[in-house]
């Protein structure tokens, strides 16, 4: 479509160049501006990872579908953008997630159990997030990229940006979906962040589906491309390549912390699972794209790549996948021991101090349960 004075309107360009450093076939390569060495531990702890928290998901799906927890948000397919993304920070850097970021909590320390108590109902998140610079799950849909936003802004004030010191200077991410991207929310944290150059990455894993939804039908171009209209730069990543997205986060986060501003990943993968577990993909997405999509599977590309330079045998990846089975027992056993949640102090956890309101209403309640105990 053409208009005569303003000329066509934006279509669905062709994909941009990727940043890849190593393809879907195992082949290392090469990019002008991201390109980065890694030994072979390095190497080694990219499959490692990605392997252990694939198996996180899995046995999260599994304990989900015996009625263990009451949801579960799969991530399966986009395990080398979250690993990448969350080695390339340093300690200082603080992390807003969604409600998908299992491997980011992985990397940050995070105890896969505290994942499977929030969705079980135990709690609403159990981890400190100043131990370690993660924040708690953000349910509502795009509203941690405004608290990011802010909190960037805060390190700003504090003076921890543009410090030279690898030690003090501090970036922080905020990790969002495609379907996010159309949020309000979003589009604020983009104008406030740019306005106050604040020391932001907007780290978007473009899946490809917004629970039912296809990309297509959620912008007219590459979303990266949507950082240039608010004044900073994007980048589109194989969100499926674990090295290239560690080496374009890493850059991104340093310059962030030196004091250009903020920029936008968008890291290019594919949703293999449902959006959660209440979600049923067969009835909107055809089986061949999966299909195609397992062909660029990020373990998959790295463990060929591993091998073919005589980097990994047979023992390594039989240790790593003998770990994976502990973990999964470690994951049943104590997601069964995990105790009812103590409704009666859900009033404690609203405010930091409880308010006259609050006081009412426990009371209110407790004097409800009371009744019930007095049948009995």
């Amino acid at each position: 479509m053409s208009d005569p004075v303003f000329g066509p309107a934006p279509e669905h360009a062709p994909d941009p160049e990727l940043v890849q450093l190593l393809t879907p076939e195992g082949e290392r390569v090469h990019h002008p501006g991201f390109d980065a060495d890694f030994s072979a531990d390095e190497l080694r702890g990219f499959y490692r990872d990605m392997t252990l928290v694939r198996r996180l998901d899995i046995e999260a799906t599994a304990l989900q579908r015996h009625g263990e927890l009451g949801l579960w948000a799969q991530l399966l397919g986009q395990e080398a953008a979250q690993i990448g993304a969350a080695r390339a920070l340093a300690p200082q850097d603080y992390v807003f997630p969604t409600y998908r970021e299992h491997g980011v909590a992985w990397v940050r320390g995070v105890d896969p159990v505290k994942l499977l108590s929030m969705f079980r109902g135990v709690d609403q998140g159990s981890w400190d997030p100043a131990e370690h610079s993660f924040g708690l799950y953000t349910i509502v849909i795009g509203a941690q990229t405004l608290h990011a936003t802010g909190y960037a802004m805060g390190v700003q004030r504090d003076g921890l940006v543009g410090t030279g010191d690898p030690e003090r200077g501090m970036a922080v991410v905020a990790h969002f979906g495609d379907g996010a991207s159309s949020q309000g929310d979003v589009n604020e944290a983009f104008v406030f962040a740019a306005s106050y150059n604040a020391p932001v990455v907007f780290f978007c894993q473009n899946n490809q589906w917004a629970i039912s939804e296809p990309f297509e039908r959620q912008s007219r171009i590459p979303l990266y491309r949507r950082a240039h209209g608010f004044g900073f730069p994007g980048i589109r990543v194989d969100g499926n390549d674990v090295l290239a997205t560690y080496a374009v986060t890493k850059a991104a986060l340093q310059r962030a912390r030196e004091g250009q501003g903020p920029i936008l990943i968008e890291a290019y993968t594919y949703r293999m699972g449902a959006h959660t577990t209440t979600d049923d993909p067969t009835r909107y997405r055809l089986s061949d794209d999966v299909e195609h999509w397992k062909l660029k599977d990020p373990i998959a590309r790295l463990e060929v790549y591993l091998r073919r330079n005589g980097l990994a045998d047979d023992a390594f990846v039989a240790e790593v996948a003998a770990e994976a089975d502990a973990l999964g027992e470690r994951m049943r056993r104590e997601c069964h021991a995990l105790p009812d949640p103590p409704v009666h102090g859900l009033w404690d956890l609203v405010h930091a101090e409880k308010t006259a309101e609050l006081a009412a209403q426990q009371a209110e309640y407790d004097a409800h349960a009371a009744a019930y105990e007095e049948v009995r």
